[in-house]
């Protein structure tokens, strides 16, 4: 197997409210999921002494892509408590992530879950989800979106691509398949942990379809092109692409629910909704209404700079990462641009509850 000598790990977010304006796939990924989790928030249990009900948004980032989940959950327990139960929304990402753009957006934007309930009490945690994130049995309702696949480390290099899912050597592939397992059930025991008696907890993730395909081709595609391109004309050399690879693996169905076993249970969780679908794709949907390409090809290289290239950038040196990011964006914006295309795209979606055994 390779070595990970230069293994990175995942990056935060691009900064300076960089994610919450670039981020509209993963905020239309957020969007879909409503309905699923209004559903999931109306079976906590309640108890009647009045304590603050604590929500959890585990991989927050800069907060935009929580702000609609976080008002319906918010809605759906004020049919059932009224407007003066103290409701405590607890945000956790990276101790690096860029919180300040986070708690500017909770009080200026016009969709924030403060704007009318003023009993809601926001707060951050700067701690990995990898490790316990709040005290024992404090959380009524855990929520985390597009975050999870991002892994806890990088077990190998990977020589030939700068995403694993497009390796084509085994041992690699096999290695991020069992660093992906261990980090699902790493995340899934802490959150038990956090989780009340009959709280729920939904997670939403990058899926793999049900014939094994990954999804996002054009995007690895044009990535590996514009790499390649950046080698060639001299902006990176032969040591810096190899090291352009991210720590970051989607999951099938039976990925999901592996730990849980025949009877759908694991670590106190029990499964009550599974499902891996078609994500939407709301830059192409923009471009299918205005043929807009460069406009198209500005928007999924912006997505791509404020997600996934920090992480590559990472693997740089400090003083060359600023050149890198904007260059990559550029030729990644020409690249769509040139040949406007749908994005494949699967989300893996689960609801948990805690059980009392």
């Amino acid at each position: 197997m390779p070595s990970d000598q230069s293994a990175p790990h995942a990056a935060p977010m691009e900064g300076g409210g960089a994610y919450n304006r670039g981020g509209v796939v993963q905020a239309a990924h957020a969007g879909s999921v409503l309905p699923l989790l209004e559903a999931a928030v109306r079976r906590v249990p309640v108890d009647p002494t009045g304590a603050p009900l604590v929500l959890a948004d585990y991989g927050c980032s800069q907060g935009a892509n929580s702000l609609a989940p976080l008002h319906a959950a918010i809605a759906a327990l004020r049919e059932r408590v009224g407007s003066e139960r103290p409701i405590s929304v607890v945000h956790n990402d990276q101790p690096g992530n860029d919180f300040s753009s986070l708690f500017r957006l909770l009080e200026d934007d016009p969709g924030s879950y403060l704007r009318d309930d003023a009993n809601v009490f926001p707060s951050a945690v700067g701690r990995s989800y990898f490790r316990r994130v709040l005290p024992p049995g404090s959380v009524s309702f855990g929520w985390s979106s597009m975050a999870v696949h991002w892994l806890s480390r990088a077990p190998a290099t990977v020589p030939d691509s700068w995403h694993p899912a497009f390796t084509a050597v085994a041992s690699v592939r096999e290695a991020y398949e069992r660093q992906s397992a261990e980090d699902w059930r790493t995340f899934l025991t802490h959150r038990a942990e956090e989780l009340r008696p009959g709280g729920r907890l939904l997670v939403s993730m990058l899926g793999v379809s049900d014939d094994g395909a990954p999804g996002y081709e054009p995007m690895v595609r044009h990535m590996h092109a514009e790499r390649d391109a950046m080698r060639a004309d001299g902006a990176l050399s032969a040591e810096q692409g190899a090291r352009l690879f991210v720590p970051a693996l989607g999951r099938s169905r039976t990925a999901v629910l592996a730990p849980f076993g025949a009877e759908g249970r694991f670590a106190g969780l029990a499964v009550e909704h599974v499902e891996v679908a078609p994500a939407p794709d709301p830059i192409w949907h923009a471009f299918s209404g205005n043929g807009d390409a460069a406009a198209f090809g500005k928007r999924w290289a912006a997505m791509f700079r404020v997600t996934i290239a920090p992480s590559l950038a990472a693997a740089l040196d400090p003083a060359d990462r600023a050149g890198f990011l904007d260059r990559l964006e550029a030729g990644l914006a020409a690249r769509y641009a040139a040949a406007p295309e749908p994005m494949p795209m699967w989300v893996a979606r689960v609801v948990l509850a805690r059980t009392d055994d």
